[in-house]
Formats: C-alpha cells, structure tokens, sequence
C-alpha cells in the first residue's frame, strides 16, 4: 500500500473547465471548502475550437493565483490539468515556469496502451527539470478495457509501465461515465454506479490490479440539485470505500462537503486502527477484541487496514457517530 499521506489528500477532485472566467477570483476569495483539490480541464469540457483559448486562459488563472499566493500567502487547493495530449505537459511546464510551484500534477484522460509511454515519458522528463515533484493521475477509461478477453493484460501491461515512475502517480482514476456510455447506462439519483455489474466488474478488475501498490479514485456522481442528490451521493460513497476507492471527483461545489463527510471514518474504525499499529511488541497475543468489544482486531490481518484507516482519518476526519 502507499505509505505517504500525500497519495490519500486529494480528496474530492472538484473539475472546472480550463477557460472558466470566474475559477481564479473563486480561489483567491476562497469561495469554495477549503478541504478539495482542483482539476483545471482543457478535455472533455473544452470544444476542439476554443483550446488555444482555454490553454491562455488556464496560464492566466494560475498565474493570478500564483500571484496571490506568493504576495498574501492566500490557502489554495491541490491544482491539476486535464490536458488533451501529451505535449500539452511540456508546453505548460514551459508556459507556467514559476507558477508550476502551486501546480500538483497533470491528470490523463482516456490512458491507454497507444498513449501511456508518451505521457510517462513526459512526466518523468518534466520531474528531471523540476525543483519539485509534479504528479499524474491517469484516467482508465477507455474502450479497451471492456474487452474482457483483452482486460486483464492491458491492466497488468498499463501498471508495469507506470511501476516505472510509481512514485509520481498520485492517485489512478477511474472515468465512470465515460464506460457507462460505452453500454448507454445512466444511473438515476436513487442507484449507484456499484450496482451497474458491467461497470462494477470493470471497478473489482482495477482496484484487484492497482490496489495493493496504488491509491485509486471513486468515480464522479453527476447529480447536485435534484430531490435525492444528496443521500444518492452518500449511498454511493458507502460503496465506493467498500470496492477500495478513496476520494471522488466532483462536478459542482455543492457536493465537495458531502463527499467529505461520506469519507470520514467512523470513530469504532479510527479507534481500532489506533490499537493495532501501537500493539505491544512483548505481547503474547496477536489477537484481542476489538475497543469497542463487537469484533476481533489481529495485527497480521489488520495492520494494513489500520494505516490505510489513519491516512484516511488524516485527510477526511473522524465521525463520531456510526451511520
């Protein structure tokens, strides 16, 4: 498992199209939580025709919060781009300079076979450069991994290239949507994409793949004002920390705080994982009840469980009570 606090602080990634007017003003004021990370897109929310724009108006942006930051030492978020191509890094790392300091990483979309040297190439050759560590996170998306035939040796191929540069990864994610329209699935407010077998199946697959070596990302839910957004996200969160995801992407503000409180970890666990990772060394036992006396707690078994647990209560809380 990854045993550094900066693999699990992502949180809830809140997307923005790379040309919005309004994202750098938002920052500086600090409109939104401050607990989120930030993913600038200049994909999928991008026409074809306007990407030049977007590209000037992402430097503009980052530049004016580099500027605040630098001057009022203002609390920004993690910053990420979504880029289009592997060349759009170089150009950027040019582009920003300086300001690449507050830029945590590059997020990439639709990773495949065809496209994973160019980009591993990529970020390894722009850390060469950096005084500091810039990160990806790519995107499993594609069409390819459908192919059950095909899915488990492009998995295993796609993640002994990225072994290459393991410690730059920061989180895999995963495109929900992106597979769900491969089939022409939607899921209402009520349903969770876990419940989605075709989809789900595609999760286990990933998480069996990475999820010992990697920390991998929940999927975005798409509703935010509708009658049961809210207690749909939650319902779903369960099951993305059940299938091993930590943090999920975010389409609208308004869901940054509940997926942080989805997230939390409840008190009984935090408690427990203290207790294992301060075992006594001279005991003669390895196994005890748990703090709360309901279940057994052993440190052969749980002791992974245990750290994951206290990264998550790091980035995300402890809730008191047991939902």
């Amino acid at each position: 498992m990854k045993d550094n606090l900066i693999y699990y602080s992502v949180g809830a990634l809140l997307y923005c199209p790379a040309n919005s007017d309004s994202i750098a003003d938002s920052i500086i004021n600090g409109k939104f939580s401050s607990n989120f990370s930030l993913a600038l897109c200049l994909e999928d929310t991008i026409p074809d025709n306007c990407v030049l724009e977007a590209e000037q108006k992402l430097i503009q942006s980052i530049s004016n919060i580099y500027e605040k930051y630098t001057s009022d030492g203002i609390h920004i978020p993690k910053i990420f781009i979504r880029v289009r191509n592997y060349a759009q890094i170089y150009e950027l790392c040019d582009s920003l300079k300086d300001c690449m300091d507050i830029v945590t990483g590059f997020i990439i979309p639709k990773f495949s076979l065809e496209n994973a040297d160019k980009y591993i190439d990529a970020i390894f050759n722009v850390n060469q450069k950096s005084n500091k560590k810039i990160y990806m996170m790519p995107i499993y998306e594609s069409v390819a991994i459908v192919n059950l035939q095909m899915r488990y040796d492009i998995l295993y191929e796609l993640k002994y290239k990225l072994d290459r540069i393991e410690e730059l990864v920061l989180n895999i994610r995963v495109g929900g949507n992106d597979l769900c329209h491969i089939f022409g699935f939607r899921r209402h407010d009520d349903e969770s994409i876990h419940d989605i077998k075709p989809i789900s199946s595609i999760f286990s697959d990933i998480v069996t793949v990475y999820g010992t070596d990697y920390v991998i990302s929940a999927p975005v839910w798409e509703y935010y004002d509708s009658s049961n957004w809210e207690k749909g996200l939650f319902d779903e969160i369960k099951g993305d920390i059940l299938c091993g995801f930590v943090g999920k992407t975010v389409i609208h503000p308004k869901q940054i705080e509940v997926i942080n409180e989805g997230f939390k970890v409840h008190k009984k666990d935090f408690e427990d994982a203290k207790a294992i990772l301060n075992w006594n060394e001279n005991s003669k036992l390895l196994v005890s009840g748990s703090t709360k006396s309901e279940r057994m707690n052993e440190y052969n078994t749980h002791h992974i469980w245990a750290k994951r647990v206290m990264f998550m209560a790091e980035t995300f809380g402890v809730k008191e009570l047991v939902d």
